[in-house]
């Protein structure tokens, strides 16, 4: 084993980490360092290799933003909610790191549902649904980088 071959897996490794630690753009990274990887190696293989891993993190990003839209839309969630939770979220995470983005979200979520429909309990439910939500699209996310690291690790097996 190679020393990029080595450095591949740790970079795919961190995009890992980045999708359950909403630091890095995680599934990006990891499709990017196949690129790396199929760039260098220059072998029919690599390029097939790096095929799977585009088809695959172009559907992970399609399914990612259209199941979770979907599901939030019907269960009466707006996209201005949305909107403030990702808002929240943002200065959530600046102010506690990595876990005040999961806090901020729920937070801006529930208030502006709270101030739209007045009631505890429905804003409550649309502040669950959104949370649902944001676990779906992670969880499409994960597994799709977890495909994608398996398609390289086939490929690094059956090109070297």
């Amino acid at each position: 084993m190679d020393g990029l071959t080595v450095a591949v897996g740790l970079i795919i490794l961190v995009g890992l980490v980045g999708i359950a630690v909403p630091v890095l753009p995680g599934l990006l990274v990891v499709w990017a360092a196949v690129l790396l990887w199929a760039s260098q190696a220059q072998t029919a293989g690599g390029w097939v290799v790096l095929g799977i891993a585009t088809t695959l993190a172009l559907t992970g990003f399609l399914l990612q933003y259209l199941l979770p839209g979907r599901r939030m839309r019907k269960a009466g969630v707006t996209t201005s909610t949305t909107l403030a939770g990702v808002a929240l979220a943002v200065v959530g995470f600046f102010v506690i790191p990595v876990v005040g983005a999961f806090l901020g979200f729920a937070l801006g979520v529930y208030l502006i549902e709270r101030i739209k429909l007045g009631a505890h309990r429905v804003a409550w439910r649309s502040t669950k649904h959104a949370l649902k939500g944001i676990a779906l699209s992670m969880g499409i996310e994960l597994l799709t980088a977890l495909a994608i690291a398996g398609t390289w690790v086939i490929g690094v097996v059956t090109t070297t």
